[in-house]
């Protein structure tokens, strides 16, 4: 039998039990309410272009108007109609497209909801199986876009729309059977949209994959999520005309400073081809590293990668041309020669082969290179040139490119090779070596050399070695400014190029020099302003020239460069985005006009296209302009 203290002890314990429970109980629910308050806030702040955006969560604060061809914002009531901001400027004065296209555009001012599910593609004409082939994986992978789009919406709906309409796309290719993109493949394609009953009809007609291609991609860009409707919605008419103005319009990027993943490479090819540009440039070494891992030359990246998970695999050198080929995009691969070379050539003399470069890792570096580390290849070694030919045939064979390639050639330190051989020029040397590159990618490419052979504009390019090179086949990207003498003169001279110059398009400019506290090489920034009102060709164009002849030069088109010094992964969306975007414009459409109102708008809506899928675009202004545009120009 207990006693009354056992007793009293016993009930003392349940009750601070129970005291406890509740203490913690409280904790529970405070903790819960401040989660709660803190996601409260945090999707009060969600940008309406994320991919989760504020509507799915609350009830509809805004509604905008087209008012005096313009959106403006109103508070949300009974008396106002429901719309949200992506219908309104779809709906509006402005087309919305981006790139703005080169022909007659009409667009409707009505629009229909639309599922992924119920789009298909009726091929009514294709030259091969090759294009069938691409047409159809092509199209599921615009078909996948809008899948991701309709999943970024969530359940929450606040106005009905309607039953969502069927859609069939009916494909003519009339020209090509090559569904690669050449230097000379015809990139136009012509669209109708008609409504058909319950039906929406959608030709799209071209002469080659590619333009059929870009087809897709403006049919994707008249479809857009209503945050309010909770649906996918599509302007129920439209005809376009379209070609591009340049046929090389590119993107550079550089894997050998710092690495980047494939996921990062494929969704830039995505964003490139939302945006219509044709050429990634994939700088995949230099002198820091080679992470591209070769059957013909292995020890390259044995050598030269950062790390065994810093390699570039031929799966995943396959993937990412895959990808870019159904998005209408070349892959170019360059591995740069005779500098910008390093640790990753050193393994000759163990190899037998002798020295295969000079210089790696020479000291001061400031002496022999721009950046450290240094190096270079040795011209006078013939396994130099042997292994170039083996790289450049396993390059052709992956890449599926055979008509264009780069070989870099630029900043060749004339010391080190004077400290080799000083018994001949060193820009002789390197007139040499170019040669014999020539010869190795010749024999690389079946005996024939491609319709256009790139170097860098350098001091090879410069009077009096311009004039000994082969205007023929070779062709010049121009990097140095636009203001300086020696750019000019490769155009003056004929050679065919592709203008990459560095006050305009060199998108790692402005961000400090990472050896001291200088403002660096080149700055300041290059805002997409100056990359979208860049127009060399028209600009610096010969005075004895009519205006008339809008490519007095030979140039192909042009590409933004994005070297890596001081980006890593994670930084390159905002970094390239929406910048590059401005240049896509102005290769592809380029309009006379700077970056006016009617631009802003457009890139801003292309910007949130861009984030919608999966890109993180940097803003082009505070999110307030985005929902008073005009108030902002």
């Amino acid at each position: 039998m207990k006693t009354w203290g056992e007793a009293l002890g016993r009930g003392a314990g349940a009750h601070f039990s129970r005291v406890g429970r509740l203490r913690r109980a409280l904790l529970l629910l405070a903790a819960a309410a401040c989660t709660a308050a803190a996601l409260l806030y945090w999707r009060q702040q969600t940008d309406p272009s994320d991919r989760r955006p504020l509507h799915v969560y609350s009830v509809p604060q805004w509604t905008w108007i087209c008012r005096s061809d313009r959106c403006e914002r109103l508070l949300a009531s009974e008396s106002v109609p429901l719309q949200s901001l992506p219908t309104c400027n779809m709906l509006c004065a402005s087309t919305q497209l981006w790139p703005q296209p080169t022909g007659p555009v009409s667009l409707a001012t009505a629009a229909v909801p639309v599922r992924a599910d119920q789009y298909s593609l009726k091929i009514i004409y294709s030259p091969s199986r090759a294009v069938t082939e691409h047409l159809n994986d092509a199209f599921g992978l615009f078909k996948d876009d809008l899948r991701h789009l309709e999943r970024s919406h969530g359940d929450n709906r606040h106005m009905d729309v309607g039953t969502p309409r069927e859609v069939i796309v009916r494909v003519s290719v009339n020209g090509t059977a090559d569904p690669r993109l050449r230097l000379n493949t015809d990139e136009s394609y012509t669209l109708n949209m008609r409504p058909n009953g319950n039906i929406i009809l959608v030709d799209i007609s071209a002469q080659s994959f590619c333009g059929a291609r870009h087809g897709f991609e403006t049919m994707s860009q008249l479809i857009w999520l209503d945050p309010y409707a909770g649906s996918l919605l599509t302007l129920e008419a439209a005809n376009v005309q379209d070609k591009p103005r340049f046929h090389y319009r590119g993107l550079l990027l550089d894997t050998a400073r710092n690495y980047f993943s494939v996921k990062e490479i494929l969704r830039t090819i995505d964003a490139m081809a939302a945006c219509k540009l044709n050429t990634f440039h994939w700088h995949a070494s230099d002198s820091q590293s080679f992470p591209l891992k070769l059957n013909s030359a292995p020890r390259l990246a044995e050598h030269g990668a950062y790390s065994p998970g810093a390699i570039y695999t031929q799966e995943d050198v396959k993937t990412i041309v895959r990808r870019a080929k159904l998005r209408g995009i070349r892959v170019l691969i360059e591995v740069d020669a005779p500098a910008h070379v390093g640790r990753a050539w050193a393994w000759g003399p163990e190899a037998g082969l002798g020295h295969l470069a000079y210089c790696v890792e020479q000291t001061p570096w400031n002496s022999y290179c721009g950046e450290p580390p240094c190096g270079q290849l040795n011209p006078r070694n013939p396994h130099v040139y042997d292994l170039l030919t083996h790289i450049y045939a396993e390059i052709i064979k992956l890449t599926d490119v055979d008509d264009i390639f780069h070989l870099g050639g630029d900043e060749v330190s004339e010391r080190c090779w004077k400290q080799h051989f000083n018994d001949t020029d060193p820009m002789n040397l390197w007139l040499d070596f170019t040669r014999q590159a020539l010869k190795s990618l010749q024999r690389a490419n079946g005996g024939r050399l491609p319709e256009l052979t790139l170097l860098w504009s350098s001091r090879l390019t410069r009077s009096p070695y311009l004039e000994k090179l082969d205007v023929k086949n070779i062709g010049i990207q121009i990097w140095g400014s636009s203001s300086w003498p020696e750019s000019r003169a490769v155009l003056d001279a004929g050679f065919r190029s592709i203008i990459s110059h560095v006050d305009a398009w060199y998108l790692d400019c402005g961000f400090g020099s990472w050896r001291d506290s200088s403002d660096g090489h080149c700055g300041p920034y290059r805002s997409w302003q100056r990359v979208y009102e860049h127009r060399p060709w028209v600009d610096e164009q010969p005075a004895s020239l009519s205006s008339a002849d809008v490519n007095p030069w030979r140039i192909d088109g042009g590409a933004a460069c994005q070297w890596t010094e001081q980006l890593g992964p994670g930084g390159l969306d905002s970094r390239v985005w929406p910048r590059a975007a401005a240049l896509a414009e102005r290769l592809w459409s380029d309009r006379s006009e700077g970056a006016a109102a009617d631009v802003y708008l457009r890139l801003d809506t292309q910007r949130a296209r861009l984030v919608a899928k999966g890109v993180r675009a940097a803003p082009l202004w505070p999110q307030w302009c985005s929902h008073n545009p005009h108030a902002c120009l």
